[in-house]
């Protein structure tokens, strides 16, 4: 299986991951007392959060919230795709991490799309005098794709080759680095 198809196929299974936690969660936690994992640390309970990842902007009150924040993760989705589909093979980190991304982006958008907004109930505390905000499985993958990311920028400060060369394109000749390009992509998709 082609790195592109794998890549949409992380951001699915993390988008049913969280999908089905955020159904446990729902059916466990929903008005019942919150589940210590780790006493002083861990526990699970149960909220919904109208803002973004790690309750960022929940205390903001308007009706178009929902809309706004489901176009954000619309548009997050389609750079993501596009970029993915011009970024040449050998960034396997940025692949992974992209998908990684997208599949927190669409699980936290299809809780707000279907119920306006998102579930979350991870609680990482120390003790009672620090509480990090309550999370979920898609906050956490957007967290650990942008790390990856962070990672995958220190191992290729320049940002790697992209796929297209626009002076080549644009001139109608083709560089030598085209050229591999080129046959690289015949030879990953088979033709």
């Amino acid at each position: 299986m082609e790195m592109k198809r794998k890549s949409y196929l992380i951001a699915v299974l993390i988008l049913i991951l969280d999908q089905a936690t955020k159904w446990l969660a729902s059916a466990r936690l929903d008005g019942h007392e919150a589940i210590e994992i780790i006493p002083g640390y861990l526990r699970l309970s149960f909220i919904r959060n109208s803002g973004v990842a790690f309750g960022l902007f929940t205390e903001v009150q308007s009706a178009w919230k929902p809309i706004i924040l489901s176009l954000l993760a619309v548009a997050a989705i389609i750079v993501i795709v596009v970029y993915s589909r011009r970024m040449t093979s050998s960034r396997i980190l940025l692949r992974v991490a992209l998908a990684i991304i997208m599949g927190g982006i669409l699980g936290n958008l299809a809780d707000r799309l279907v119920h306006g907004s998102v579930v979350d109930f991870i609680e990482f505390h120390v003790h009672e005098s620090f509480y990090w905000p309550t999370f979920n499985v898609a906050d956490s993958a957007i967290t650990i794709g942008i790390a990856l990311l962070l990672m995958d920028a220190l191992r290729n400060p320049q940002g790697g080759e992209s796929r297209k060369d626009p002076v080549s394109e644009w001139a109608g000749v083709q560089s030598p680095a085209s050229a591999r390009r080129m046959e690289d992509e015949k030879h990953e998709s088979g033709n």
